[in-house]
């Protein structure tokens, strides 16, 4: 079965429980439109929930943003696209129910950010992750995780878009619980009742007061660097270096 043979989001609802899957798997779950929207929509349409559950189908999490018709895309295109994800990771961090993230494999790029995003981050012992936005010059999701790991932290991750381990993942503050896949659907259970010990208003009322609201600087930011002319040259760039250094001999 190939991606395109079946949703590229499952969804399942249990009463207070919604859990939501990227299927993409053949492409790492990489975010293209279709799967971006779907999400946007399944959290939009969440009534009274208290706990929403993200994980991917397959080997892994998320391969970030979606290249594979990056030749046919203008600057225009592109802009459009990352709004759209920066619009996805606010509606996940800004959502008025407990966010849980599950991730495994590859935690990349814009899949990265949208791991970050989430209130609880849960990772396997061989998972990686990595952000190389900057490496084409693109803010996205920068001030949310400069407030999870630290300004020093940052910085380390973002300058050379460095593959961190779980382990260091935990250790900087990105992953919040390091298990293996056995152990979630317990630690599941227990953050779904704890959320459920709060009535829908108070819990959303609670998330609110405890989140800093940078929503409107962080469109601005996304604008600001995704549409300065030769967005596509920068990321077409950035993917010959990766190729290119791949190929060295030891790599």
């Amino acid at each position: 079965m190939t991606d395109t043979d079946a949703p590229l989001l499952l969804i399942e609802r249990d009463r207070a429980l919604l859990q939501l899957t990227l299927n993409r798997p053949h492409s790492a779950n990489a975010l293209n439109p279709e799967l971006t929207e779907a999400l946007i929509e399944a959290l939009a349409e969440a009534q009274d929930i208290r706990l929403c559950v993200i994980r991917g189908a397959g080997r892994h999490f998320c391969a970030g943003f979606d290249l594979s018709e990056l030749e046919q895309l203008s600057d225009g295109d592109l802009l459009w696209r990352f709004l759209r994800i920066e619009t996805l990771l606010q509606a996940v961090h800004h959502a008025p129910f407990a966010t849980l993230a599950l991730g495994h494999g590859q935690i990349v790029g814009a899949g990265a950010d949208l791991f970050a995003a989430c209130g609880r981050r849960v990772t396997s012992a061989e998972a990686r992750l990595r952000f190389p936005g900057w490496n084409f010059e693109l803010a996205l999701g920068t001030r949310r995780l400069t407030r999870q790991v630290g300004q020093d932290a940052v910085r380390d991750l973002l300058i050379d878009s460095k593959s961190i381990s779980a382990e260091q993942g935990l250790a900087c503050g990105l992953v919040t619980d390091l298990c293996s896949a056995d152990q979630w659907p317990s630690l599941q259970a227990e953050l779904l009742q704890r959320a459920c010990a709060l009535s829908p208003t108070a819990l959303a009322r609670m998330l609110e007061l405890t989140l800093h609201d940078s929503r409107s600087e962080d469109l601005a930011a996304i604008v600001q660097s995704a549409g300065r002319p030769g967005l596509k040259q920068r990321i077409m760039d950035y993917r010959q270096r990766v190729t290119t250094a791949a190929n060295q001999p030891g790599s």
